[in-house]
């Protein structure tokens, strides 16, 4: 793959063998984001488990002390004063039956978060097999299937992030915008990873953290040393 010239330019700022210390890797991911716009950093972990074991799953939500540094739009399925909660709270879009067809007819997906009251499941699980692969299905393990749809509403907007692993084991999530700075890049970074370490399976065997990088949008990977992160 041919890479642009910037980020030719990054890369010789990194020393791809080396693995850095959190303060280090966050100074040199702003020092290689040469985009034009304010590039949103983001986390990849590497997990020693296998997500095909249903006992290995890694998968949780944490709201970041600084926010995600984007506009989050959130759905809601809720009727009746549950539904008016929502519209109260700041929810971009509210519905029921009307809003499984618009997304199974229009193919729409102008939103960021689901959240689901309880009683709702049953109509959102027919769409499974469309916001599943989004990872956009609500769970309560995430927080987004619950009565308390205000507090839901609330945190997703302040930078409430869902981590998951995916099918190689690994988990990426953003933790900012390169312009948020190092204090609290550094911040937003460590909430996040003691969350992930913080639900480390009891099946798990062997190294948890395999590999951490960070990145910003346009810009080289940065190793990460796992051992300090334990």
């Amino acid at each position: 793959m041919k890479r642009g010239k910037k980020y030719q330019e990054s890369a010789k700022l990194i020393d791809r063998s080396v693995l850095n210390d959190v303060p280090q890797a966050v100074e040199l991911v702003q020092k290689a984001a040469k985009a034009k716009f304010d590039e949103t950093v983001e986390l990849h972990v590497r997990l020693g488990v296998d997500s095909r074991h249903a006992d290995q799953q890694v998968r949780g939500a944490v709201v970041l002390p600084h926010g995600t540094g984007r506009t989050v739009r959130v759905l809601v399925f809720a009727k009746g004063p549950k539904a008016d909660e929502a519209q109260a709270a700041g929810a971009d879009f509210v519905g029921a039956e009307d809003m499984v067809a618009k997304i199974q007819g229009e193919n729409w997906f102008d939103y960021d978060v689901v959240i689901a009251t309880p009683d709702m499941m049953g109509v959102v699980g027919r769409l499974g097999k469309i916001l599943g692969p989004k990872g956009l299905m609500p769970n309560p393990k995430a927080g987004t299937v619950t009565m308390d749809v205000a507090k839901a509403i609330a945190e997703s907007k302040a930078g409430k992030i869902e981590y998951r692993l995916d099918k190689t084991n690994i988990i990426h999530c953003p933790i900012g915008k390169v312009s948020f700075g190092q204090t609290k890049l550094e911040e937003n970074f460590q909430t996040l990873m003691d969350a992930i370490v913080k639900a480390k399976p009891a099946a798990a065997k062997g190294q948890y953290l395999k590999s951490v990088t960070i990145t910003s949008t346009m810009g080289p990977g940065i190793r990460i040393n796992p051992a300090r992160l334990m």
